[in-house]
């Protein structure tokens, strides 16, 4: 029975991945793989379980839905034209290298607001705009975002850091910047090799900003005569108030309300939009509501798809054996705790669940190994969050995608290698 469910893993991982290389329908591909393997495996339930369960998830949902409800507003008012208007005069000039650029911003607004997904619904909804518009194919503008999207590892939320200080007796500041200048090198590769591929993909041009405008007069938006700098600012304003609030700068007389969720932080931005254009109020809160409900179907939707295809997935065993795999592989300790994460990463679309396994299991025991504590679990948490961000289906890459209106296979294409070249700069600097 063991080499029956290996075999389904295996064939059911090589079909997902020729699916979605071939562009069929990402919801039907994952539910459909994962429900096949569930149910040979005998598990059935196990699936109908996660479907169920991912369908109510908390965080994911406040903060995409109401990121995309957000930039249905924006979009409605013209307010983020005015911002790409603003933006795209001082910012053409850098040509490409506006790419690494992008991806360098998110990595430190990650930080600030530690969710992946909800760090690239705030910052995508204003950067992958002013990246098309300034000639950035839609998959690399995706991509761009997508590559800076585990600076969270240096937040001082992170669940990861908080493991590794309890273990090391280190503080949680102290553990950060002791992993920070690894995991900033292993951003900038993933951002310098962004930007080679877009130049050997010719993800540059002026072509791809003739698309963009193309694209932008079929949708019937009013060509934007003359920038109003306070119609500019609305979609700033949420991310404003998020960094602010994620950060010490919160501490400061007067900006302690900024400490709030992404949610309340969009509502004020709708509210401002309101303000300023003096739209009906009915109007906007139809937006909203439209782009809530448009990011359930298509973004959330998909997170929900994934979920029942990992539930196939644990069912054959497969995610299981990985992580027991990580757990005994103390001969080579480098790679296990590299490697092992990046690869659950990239295949179940997180890799937290490797990351702690490995941490709980083998950490502990990091100086009779050879390594700190700070070293070695880090390492693996890093590893995990760059697996996920070179995965077709993990949450944060399927907003990008849905934020760009491009296929989440097109962006991971252009931060994989990135991703690959950092994981093997951990695994022979870090430890």
């Amino acid at each position: 029975m063991e080499l029956f469910k290996s075999i389904v893993a295996v064939i059911g991982i090589i079909a997902t991945i020729y699916f979605l290389i071939k562009k069929a329908e990402t919801r039907t591909v994952l539910i459909g793989v994962g429900l096949i393997m569930s149910i040979l495996t005998l598990n059935p339930m196990g699936a109908l379980d996660a479907f169920a369960k991912s369908m109510t998830s908390g965080g994911l949902i406040m903060a995409i839905c109401s990121s995309m409800g957000f930039a249905y507003v924006m979009k409605y008012t013209q307010c983020d034209t005015h911002l790409v208007h603003l933006l795209t005069k001082p910012l053409s000039g850098l040509k490409f290298f506006l790419i690494p650029i992008a991806t360098v911003i998110t990595f430190f607004i990650n930080i600030a607001i530690p969710s992946a997904a909800g760090c690239a619904a705030a910052v995508g909804a204003t950067l992958i705009p002013v990246l098309k518009s300034a000639g950035v194919r839609p998959a690399t503008a995706g991509a761009a975002i997508l590559a800076g999207t585990f600076g969270s590892m240096m937040s001082p939320g992170s669940s990861h850091s908080a493991m590794i200080s309890e273990m090391s007796g280190l503080t949680i500041a102290q553990v950060n910047l002791s992993h920070a200048p690894y995991n900033m090198i292993a951003g900038a590769i993933g951002a310098v090799v962004l930007t080679i591929l877009a130049l050997v993909f010719k993800d540059y041009g002026e072509q791809h900003r003739q698309a963009y405008l193309a694209e932008q007069k079929e949708s019937e938006i009013k060509v934007v005569e003359g920038v109003n700098v306070l119609y500019a600012l609305a979609p700033l304003i949420p991310l404003v108030i998020l960094v602010i609030g994620g950060t010490s700068l919160q501490q400061v007389q007067g900006l302690e309300w900024t400490k709030m969720g992404v949610p309340q932080a969009m509502l004020i931005g709708a509210i401002y939009g309101i303000i300023v254009t003096r739209i009906s109020p009915v109007k906007i809160t139809e937006e909203f509501f439209n782009g809530m409900g448009n990011s359930y179907a298509n973004v959330l939707g998909i997170i929900i798809a994934a979920s029942v295809f990992v539930a196939g997935l644990k069912s054959t065993g497969a995610v299981d054996a990985a992580i027991s795999f990580l757990k005994e592989s103390n001969e080579f300790v480098r790679w296990g705790a590299t490697i092992g994460p990046f690869l659950m990463g990239l295949i179940t679309g997180s890799g937290d669940a490797a990351a702690i396994a490995f941490n709980s299991a083998v950490t502990p025991h990091a100086v009779e190994l050879g390594y700190t504590h700070v070293n070695l679990g880090m390492a693996a948490a890093i590893a995990g969050a760059i697996g996920r961000t070179a995965s077709p289906i993990a949450g944060v890459t399927i907003v990008c995608a849905g934020l760009a209106m491009v296929s989440p296979v097109e962006m991971v294409k252009r931060t994989a290698p990135g991703m690959i070249l950092a994981v093997l700069f951990l695994a022979l600097f870090m430890l």
